[in-house]
């Protein structure tokens, strides 16, 4: 079973979740050795170098097709804080196809910052020039929370919808330790941490499923770019 994960500080609460549920070691070792960005996770997703994972939404478009797309994702709710245009800028982040496509739909020009970086620039004191939370503009225009990632397979379906639905019901506290050591990594405090997490859901239902086929008719209306195996 090979499972990929993005390493950002949204799936936190699955790191914890992971360590406690029963898994072959097989499935952990791989776990541990295959924590990238997105637009490299869905690479490895497109190319079935991994069998399932929380994929890029616009990434997942196929597996949400086939349903093969568990009812947990990544959702933004009426914002996120983690996935930004700071408009004195431009440029798309190379690391989310996601974050880049949805920036296209909504009709932004500016420099695409997600994850940690969108985080440190978001909690910064000093003031900061003029930046859209794209899942607060989202929100703002459909009024639905945003989709950025889903769980998905290829293989073991029954396995990893056992586990999805495991994960999204279980309220997961973080251990002191582990938020101490992210606050180190991110260079975020462990409020800033716990603040940003609230933001964060996982279950994906029947408002999270129109808001995804929001985007894809928008994708496609927009002819947006999709990631692709070559």
């Amino acid at each position: 079973m090979r499972f990929g994960k993005i390493d950002y500080l949204n799936l936190l609460p699955f790191d914890v979740f992971i360590k406690g549920y029963p898994t072959p070691s097989s499935f952990k070792q791989f776990l541990n050795h295959r924590k990238t960005y997105p637009s490299k996770l869905n690479k490895d997703f497109l190319l079935r170098r991994i069998d399932a994972g929380f994929i890029s939404s616009i990434a997942g478009y196929t597996a949400w097709r086939k349903k093969q797309a568990t009812p947990c994702g990544i959702i933004g709710n009426k914002q996120v804080l983690s996935v930004l245009v700071a408009l004195q800028g431009e440029g798309m982040d190379t690391q989310s196809a996601t974050s880049n496509a949805l920036c296209e739909v909504l009709g932004l020009r500016g420099q695409v910052l997600i994850g940690d970086k969108a985080l440190r620039f978001y909690y910064k004191p000093q003031p900061k020039s003029g930046f859209v939370d794209l899942a607060a503009l989202w929100h703002a225009k459909t009024g639905l929370p945003f989709v950025f990632g889903r769980f998905c397979y290829q293989a073991h379906g029954a396995f990893y919808k056992k586990m999805a639905k495991a994960f999204y019901k279980r309220p997961m506290k973080i251990p002191h330790y582990i938020l101490k050591q992210r606050a180190q990594e991110s260079q975020l405090t462990r409020a800033q941490i716990l603040h940003y997490l609230k933001h964060i859901l996982y279950r994906i239902r029947a408002k999270e499923e129109f808001s995804l086929r929001c985007f894809y008719r928008q994708v496609r209306l927009k002819r947006a770019a999709r990631p692709k195996r070559f």
